[in-house]
């Protein structure tokens, strides 16, 4: 494959437009029109760390890693704006693959309003997708961070949890369903995450004080919020919305279902502080975004040692964590 044949087709593959955007592909950087305060960060996808090739197609690849990293927009309540591309590809890469993957990231911007303003491509040992995404926001007080969660708070998570996990072992041959509509809705849960961006600004509207994605899984993400607000959030299992199909799956690994609800990660959820009196302030601001997601309260914020306990879990529960 050309490297300049395809770096002379971005244009196309990435069409778009955004009235911020007053140059992009075709020059050596991108010029965007500011507003207010920028909000950004970087996520990068490596073949054989955060997803296998050989069980996604390009298509879902190119969504899945855009998509992780709007999730982390999503969670600090800002209005989605750029994203920048960074492409490392192995010897021998299929220039249909490759125009699949920029399709797949492509579809889920325009979805969002996003305009993929830029980027690199280069050689390298495996597949690496990388974006940085910016956000912006008019005021820095419409921004939800991790740090200001209060003893009293109410903890809530959108939508279901365990999906992805439960996507990927039935990906992965570890478990099977009888009902093939389940089980493809919980591969799509892992191949096609939706960052909950609708969601995030609604919840920073109606007054969240503390909010994290749920990339690595609730009990290590939950953890963080904990941490960062000086905080202990304590939480149940039991309480906790399942996806469906999460509780056959999760039989067959031998696990207990809220565990794998807690611990799988790649829901891409998000996990939200809020004081009492504004839960149904949040329930209304939720149930009329685009998406309608629901939320469900599963714990509350205490004083005490900072970080996430779950009262009914049989032994200590952590997510995803990378090991150097």
């Amino acid at each position: 494959m050309d490297e300049l044949e395809l770096i002379a087709e971005l244009p196309r593959l990435l069409a778009g437009s955004s009235p911020r955007v007053a140059r992009w592909m075709g020059d050596d950087a991108a010029v965007v029109r500011a507003r207010g305060y920028a909000v950004t960060s970087v996520d990068t996808m490596v073949d054989g760390v955060h997803f296998r090739s050989g069980e996604l197609s390009f298509e879902e690849i190119g969504h899945r890693a855009l998509a992780t990293a709007l999730s982390d927009l999503a969670a600090m309540a800002a209005e989605p704006g750029e994203a920048y591309l960074a492409l490392g590809l192995p010897p021998g890469s299929d220039r249909g693959g490759v125009e699949s993957l920029l399709a797949g990231a492509q579809s889920l911007a325009a979805t969002h309003g996003v305009a993929i303003a830029g980027g690199d491509i280069t050689r390298a040992p495996v597949l690496i997708v990388s974006f940085t995404v910016v956000g912006w926001a008019e005021d820095p007080g419409e921004l939800v961070g991790r740090d200001g969660a209060r003893p009293g708070d109410l903890v809530g998570v959108t939508g279901t949890l365990g999906g992805s996990g439960a996507g990927l072992a039935l990906i992965e041959g570890r478990a099977r369903l009888a009902d093939p509509a389940v089980a493809a809705a919980l591969r799509e849960r892992y191949a096609r995450p939706q960052p909950r961006l609708a969601a995030g600004r609604a919840l920073g509207a109606a007054g969240a004080t503390a909010m994290v994605d749920l990339s690595d899984g609730l009990a290590t993400d939950a953890a963080h919020v904990g941490r960062a607000s000086g905080v202990t959030l304590e939480l149940s299992l039991a309480r906790l919305p399942l996806a469906d199909g999460v509780r056959e799956v999760a039989v067959q690994l031998g696990l207990e279902p809220g565990a794998l609800a807690a611990g799988a990660g790649d829901d891409y959820e998000l996990c939200v502080c809020v004081p009492p009196l504004g839960r149904s302030s949040i329930e209304a601001k939720l149930a009329s975004t685009n998406d309608a997601v629901r939320i469900t309260w599963i714990g509350r914020v205490l004083a005490g040692e900072p970080g996430a306990r779950f009262t009914d879990a049989r032994a200590s529960l952590t997510g995803f964590e990378h090991s150097f």
